[in-house]
């Protein structure tokens, strides 16, 4: 996950992600909603995004579930 290592802002994650950068901002809508990620710079160009606390407290067992998602699909996810 891009943001366990450093913050990005929405066109840094699509680069790297190499996703198209409308799909990167629907995501970042719903992982902010969702209490996964959080923003320095509110609505402004070039807001940084990075992890919440709960969600770096939690990341072990994020990864545990990704791992057992993508055993479970055959790595269907990536």
């Amino acid at each position: 996950m891009a943001l366990k290592q450093r913050p990005y802002n929405a066109h840094q994650l699509s680069e790297t992600l190499n996703l198209n950068y409308k799909t990167v901002r629907h995501h970042i809508k719903v992982l902010e909603e969702n209490d996964v990620i959080t923003s320095a710079g509110k609505k402004k160009y070039g807001e940084m995004y990075f992890l919440t606390d709960k969600m770096e407290e939690d990341f072990n067992t994020f990864q545990d579930i990704w791992k057992e998602l993508k055993t479970q699909h055959g790595n269907k996810y990536g």
